[in-house]
């Protein structure tokens, strides 16, 4: 007889978590989940979660085979669990396995609340529950996820999406983002600080994925504009205008609009805008309080400005960005 039928009548039933670990699987978001729902919280003086791991196999090899799982129970138990998380896919464009899709669309089919950690996305997507429905996975598959289920309402800029029974979230570390968001939808704002204070992570994260994507200068196809780069580079704080940087190459601004676009894939306007919040960033993380001397030193002019195009590329204020990267930041 299980825990949940064997409860008396009287006394509250926990809420099951069931997490389903498939070949692969991060043990990053295995531990997320654990720690989340799993841990046993008396100081909260509550009923808790009621945890439990499920494999398709009887022994499954996590992430880069670093260890295995073995004696955990089948797929069975998602069939009477309140809440079903997917973790990550190793692979996104294989498609998982067939036990696992049938597991998962009993479970939605009868209203289980069904939530995905990062690339899990992808099982969900397949098995049909995403459909119509808004939802996110990491930045990094963002593009492979809009082409496979173009049914799905993508939105790869945030942390993660709740849709009511539904929920996705962006990556290994928005795990924790949407597992607080689940704890604080399930038993209030003040147990959902209460744990993450014992997580010693912050209840609410500003911002999206956007502050994590990668944006590498592009590479210079065609030396002839290397040398104007670096020249632009050191003006950057200079009032500098389009028509000034034609001038400087000797080129009319149309050449130098046509001679960006072949080389860099942008305009002028668009790669300085990005070099000076680049430069913003870097004086942010360096510790700089002064928000007119950060958009006059990065050439943003000013702090209205610096904010705008700051928010605009990376979604934080940038006082919360410096709290979040500075160099010398407490956390």
């Amino acid at each position: 007889m299980s825990k949940r039928s064997s409860q008396s009548q009287s006394q509250p039933q926990s809420h099951k978590v069931a997490v389903i670990v498939g070949e692969g699987s991060n043990p990053f978001e295995l531990g997320v989940a654990t720690e989340l729902f799993g841990l046993r919280r008396p100081e909260l003086d509550r009923e808790w979660y009621e945890l439990v791991l499920c494999t398709p196999e009887p022994a499954v090899r996590m992430h880069s085979g670093f260890f295995q799982l073995t004696g955990v129970a089948g797929l069975d138990q998602v069939d009477d669990a309140d809440t079903v998380i997917v973790p990550n896919r190793p692979d996104p464009e294989v498609p998982p396995p067939p036990a696992v899709l049938d597991a998962v669309l009993r479970a939605s089919a009868r209203g289980a609340r069904m939530v995905s950690f990062c690339t899990g996305a992808f099982t969900l997507a397949a098995a049909g529950v995403l459909d119509g429905r808004r939802a996110t996975t990491h930045w990094r598959w963002a593009g492979l996820f809009a082409a496979m289920y173009p049914e799905v309402k993508l939105e790869p800029d945030v942390l993660f999406v709740d849709e009511g029974n539904v929920l996705t979230a962006a990556g290994s570390a928005a795990a924790l983002d949407l597992g607080l968001h689940l704890i604080r939808r399930d038993h209030g704002a003040e147990v959902a600080n209460a744990v993450s204070r014992r997580l010693v992570y912050t209840a609410h994260r500003d911002g999206g994925q956007r502050q994590f994507i990668d944006q590498p200068v592009p590479a210079v196809a065609d030396t002839s504009l290397a040398p104007l780069l670096s020249w632009i580079r050191e003006e950057l704080a200079s009032p500098l205008t389009i028509a000034d940087i034609a001038a400087h190459a000797a080129m009319s601004q149309a050449t130098l609009h046509r001679h960006f676009q072949a080389e860099l894939g942008t305009t002028p306007l668009a790669w300085l805008t990005a070099e000076r919040v680049s430069l913003a960033c870097r004086l942010l993380e360096a510790g700089e309080i002064r928000l007119d001397a950060v958009a006059r030193q990065s050439g943003l002019g000013t702090a209205t400005n610096l904010r705008i195009q700051l928010r605009r590329r990376t979604g934080l204020t940038p006082s919360n960005y410096r709290r979040r990267f500075a160099l010398n930041a407490t956390g």
